[in-house]
């Protein structure tokens, strides 16, 4: 802790714990709908895609830091102030390959949820592209 730390703005949270929750919740409803839009595509499964994935959060330094975490997982992984609000920065990139089960799905975006609200970062969702298979 440096000397002069007390003079460096405190950044406010990004993420309560009543909007995490919530925002947990919805991911994991909306989870299955993606994957029931995905099987009428052909995507079954046992199908292995690829998920890109997004958190948002208000400053650099906490962007920074759930970008390292979430290379430790082994994803690609990049961040960056939004394109769309100059205010807020985008964590996203790549998951490695992972069965498209309701099950292992679901439980990667709780994980996702909750690695975010780790760092001060709400996962905002996932993604993928089926013509991986």
């Amino acid at each position: 802790m440096g000397l002069f730390n007390f003079l460096k703005p405190k950044s406010r949270p990004f993420l309560n714990e009543a909007n995490f929750r919530n925002s947990r919740d919805t991911q994991k409803h909306m989870t299955p709908k993606t994957l029931e839009q995905l099987r009428k595509i052909g995507v079954n499964e046992v199908s292995e895609l690829k998920l890109e994935y997004f958190f948002y959060t208000n400053t650099a330094d906490k962007a920074e830091l759930l970008a390292a975490e979430i290379a430790k997982l082994g994803y690609d992984v990049q961040f960056g102030v939004s394109a769309s609000d100059k205010k807020l920065f985008i964590i996203t990139g790549w998951t490695n390959k992972m069965k498209m089960s309701d099950e292992v799905v679901t439980n990667w975006t709780v994980q996702m949820c909750d690695l975010g609200y780790q760092f001060d970062c709400e996962f905002d969702g996932w993604g993928t592209t089926p013509d991986q298979i």
